[in-house]
């Protein structure tokens, strides 16, 4: 079985994929929150308890490793060095994704915007542009030749609605959900109006400035914990896959693996 770990700035997706069968599957996934400080140790006490509740042996052959958070790298492959018994693969340079990168610093570029990508062109084979609703919200574009070409970034919803608990001394920190109204009648449905609206209303600008600027359609994708939320109001968004960046950390995996 294979172990894959994409470590984001607010959130740690873990997912175990069974390789074996004729067409590969994810038999489990989890979500973390993501801290600088978690020990290798404190991974392997996480996981083997996620593993025990949900009836998976712990027999991993493999692991894959995203992370835009470099201070926990060390700890994840410590992790599976000393609790799995294999070294992980690590997206990053020198490793075969089978997508050229046509920006100016194809280093800049976030992991997990290129496992997304990867996942997205393998399953459309198109153009695609992907929307990542996480702690950023990305887009990327993706052309039908199958090449990374840039991007936006915006800042994520949940956020943003820190941010206006943390500045503003008046305004609670609310619940992201679809307000009955775009038109608050109290403090809390008038910040969730404006946070559900607003990124529904941000994501379709941005969606529909990308396919202006090409030439060929493209497929719009979301993913992210929050891409169903924002989905049912997009007039842009045509899928949503929240495990999109799992399915790119097994891609990668298997254009690399030996």
């Amino acid at each position: 079985m294979l172990l894959v770990v994409d470590v984001g700035n607010t959130n740690t997706v873990v997912g175990v994929f069974d390789l074996e069968g004729a067409e590969p599957s994810l038999k489990a996934h989890w979500r973390l929150e993501t801290r600088k400080g978690r020990t290798a140790d404190e991974y392997a006490a996480t996981l083997h308890g996620l593993f025990q509740m949900s009836g998976i042996p712990w027999a991993m052959t493999a692991g894959m490793i995203a992370t835009v958070v470099p201070p926990a790298l060390f700890a994840v492959e410590s992790f599976f060095k000393r609790h799995v018994g294999v070294t992980p693969l690590v997206v990053g340079p020198g490793l075969k994704t089978g997508m050229p990168v046509l920006v100016d610093n194809p280093r800049e570029v976030g992991a997990d915007r290129i496992v997304n990508a990867v996942a997205a062109y393998e399953r459309f084979r198109r153009g695609c542009i992907i929307v990542d609703f996480g702690t950023a919200t990305t887009f990327d574009l993706v052309t039908p030749k199958g090449e990374y070409a840039g991007g936006a970034i915006a800042t994520g919803i949940t956020t943003s609605a820190d941010a206006l608990y943390q500045a503003a001394a008046k305004l609670p920190r609310v619940e992201l959900l679809r307000p009955a109204s775009v038109i608050g009648r109290n403090t809390v449905a008038s910040m969730q109006a404006g946070l559900f609206f607003g990124y529904v209303g941000l994501t379709d600008e941005i969606v529909t400035r990308m396919k202006a600027q090409v030439d060929y359609p493209v497929t719009v994708i979301a993913t992210g914990g929050l891409a169903p939320l924002i989905a049912k109001d997009s007039r842009t968004i045509e899928h949503t896959d929240e495990m999109l960046t799992l399915t790119g950390l097994r891609l990668i995996y298997e254009r690399n693996k030996g």
